[in-house]
């Protein structure tokens, strides 16, 4: 993987950032996950829900059909509740701590991504390693922004969660997921990508785009 400094930080000279930024580079936009939509679209807090729901249900309709009362069928489901609750609040717990320790950033030159609760890593990923960039939003207007990299560039999914596009195992995506007015900084990020690939249109490159 050809993604630059990968790895630990344990001082931060700017917040979000491993290092000051360059003379002639400058920041753009910085924000976080937003935790809610992290808890239901990367930890799957609601389709949990559901799956204890049904099972539920299922465990109610099977008592009834053993003769049980509606009562007696309703309190075998009770261990079953505090199972459901206590995996829905771990996972919150999990979404926030991810989302309170994850930073992105977007300048002029590269987007970073600094995530991770026990051992947090920070990636810079420059411009020129950035075939394009394209946006999804979701109901709650927070959205996704995933990054498809140069063709001869490779990241690590596992390294790379919960900031990645799902299920993009062989190509994987970094992404910047889940963030607040995603419409705005989608935008923010072509223009800058538009600028840095015009600034840079040697042959070699020229095949780069930037589409939200």
């Amino acid at each position: 993987m050809n993604l630059q400094d990968l790895g630990e930080h344990d001082y931060e000279p700017v917040h979000g950032l491993p290092a000051p930024l360059p003379q002639g580079e400058h920041l753009l936009w910085q924000g976080a996950p937003y935790w809610r939509s992290l808890a239901i679209r990367a930890f799957h807090v609601r389709k949990v829900l559901i799956y204890f729901a049904l099972f539920g249900l299922w465990r109610v309709s099977s008592g009834l059909g053993d003769g049980l009362s509606l009562g007696d069928a309703l309190a075998s489901t009770q261990g079953l509740g505090v199972a459901a609750v206590s995996a829905v609040l771990i996972l919150g717990l999990m979404a926030w701590s991810y989302a309170r320790t994850t930073v992105y950033t977007v300048t002029n030159r590269r987007v970073v991504v600094r995530s991770g609760v026990a051992l947090p890593v920070t990636m810079n990923i420059p411009f020129q390693l950035i075939a394009a960039a394209d946006f999804k939003q979701h109901a709650d207007r927070s959205g996704d922004i995933p990054l498809q990299l140069e063709p001869n560039e490779r990241a690590s999914y596992i390294m790379l969660w919960p900031n990645v596009r799902p299920w993009h195992f062989s190509r994987p995506q970094p992404m910047l997921r889940c963030v607040a007015n995603a419409k705005q900084v989608a935008d923010t990020l072509a223009q800058a990508l538009a600028a840095e690939h015009a600034e840079h249109s040697a042959p070699a490159s020229s095949n780069s785009t930037a589409t939200v």
